[in-house]
């Protein structure tokens, strides 16, 4: 099957022609095109998705996972992690057993666990009730529950570097969160391997001049992806600007979506809380953040209009994400890789998603 493309973003550079899928797989690329219309991209991934189209991931079966599946679909999203925030124990593993292994929808790349050993101080919505110091027996069920794909933690609370040590041996990819590290303790799980940061500058110590904190310090250092919320209300622009300046090329756009995304302004539930959802932003008690209503279309468009080339905003919603995970077949459009595919207007109008040479979604 042909895709009927003017061009394809293959490795990152755009090439001009069409894409030839068979067997689920990209069979060729830059063939002749003459009456091609629109752009194949890599699929995107998202790191960080805790709801979707009205279904909360904390409280989902399996017809909830299709229906959050569908919609994400409609978004380009071909791949993601659902994201369970920190809940009582047997909460969470309640909720971990009904993630579904093979999905009908977007790929399925694992769950990541967003707590719950996380600082007091940076909590954020979590529930601090549920908040755990580092615990290895903890964690050992937490992992024996389900294919947990990453943990975000706090790597300066005591015990810390053993959860680390532990999950990078079970090949957890470990993030730092909801942390009030300063830059000397972020280094310090930085050099234990820790590679990835989640949504950069939300719930973690301020960057100051004399006390650049976690942000900072993941800033400073090449061998790190920082994560970001590119909505204009996580971050505003001047911030992603110099994000971008920085670490142009392991920035990783991240979603933070909850159930409200994709549907209707109004009150919905993240775990426990109620929360409401008002010209795209998502707070709970006392006006804090609790995730976004954004769409990773528009986190890719927002970051375009700042200036950053459209191959790069894209690969900050592909390859940098799928690198997070270790997944170099993935967020990657070529020859012999898994047709994961989204079909984009001049206008960045989503015209078609493939998952696994499959149409989901045909405009």
């Amino acid at each position: 099957m042909k895709l009927g493309v003017e061009a394809a973003l293959v490795g990152g550079s755009l090439v001009p022609g069409d894409v030839e899928i068979l067997d689920g797989r990209i069979a060729r690329v830059g063939m002749s095109s003459p009456n091609g219309r629109g752009t194949a991209v890599p699929g995107f991934i998202d790191l960080q998705v805790n709801g979707f189209g009205g279904v909360d991931f904390l409280e989902a079966d399996a017809e909830g996972y299709r229906r959050a599946g569908e919609a994400l679909l409609e978004t380009g999203v071909t791949g993601y992690l659902p994201t369970l925030i920190t809940t009582p124990e047997d909460e969470l593993v309640a909720a971990m057993r009904e993630i579904p292994i093979v999905a009908e929808g977007p790929r399925i790349l694992g769950i990541h666990l967003e707590g719950p050993f996380l600082s007091q101080r940076r909590l954020g919505t979590h529930p601090p009730s549920a908040r755990r110091d580092p615990d290895l027996e903890l964690l050992e069920r937490l992992l024996a529950a389900g294919p947990v794909r990453i943990m975000t933690l706090a790597p300066e609370l005591p015990g810390a570097d053993a959860l680390i040590e532990a999950l990078q041996a079970r090949g957890v990819t470990v993030s730092c969160g909801h942390s009030d590290a300063t830059a000397e303790q972020a280094n310090a799980a930085f050099d234990l391997g820790v590679r990835t940061v989640t949504h950069l500058f939300n719930a973690m110590r301020p960057f100051e001049h004399r006390d650049p904190g976690i942000a900072g310090a993941a800033l400073a250092r090449e061998d790190v992806i920082v994560q970001i919320i590119n909505d204009g209300v996580h971050l505003a622009p001047d911030t992603v600007g110099l994000v971008w300046r920085a670490a142009a090329g392991r920035v990783a756009l991240v979603t933070d979506a909850m159930a409200g995304a994709g549907v209707p302004d109004g009150a919905y539930s993240l775990g426990s809380l109620e929360v409401v959802v008002r010209d795209g932003a998502v707070r709970g008690p006392n006006g804090v953040l609790a995730g976004s209503v954004l769409t990773m279309i528009d986190a890719v468009r927002n970051l375009h209009a700042l200036g950053v080339g459209l191959e790069d905003a894209i690969g900050a919603a592909t390859s940098v994400p799928a690198d997070v995970l270790g997944l170099p077949t993935l967020g990657r459009l070529d020859v012999d890789l898994p047709a994961d595919l989204v079909v984009l207007g001049d206008g960045l109008e989503i015209e078609s998603v493939f998952v696994g040479g499959e149409a989901r979604v045909v405009a």
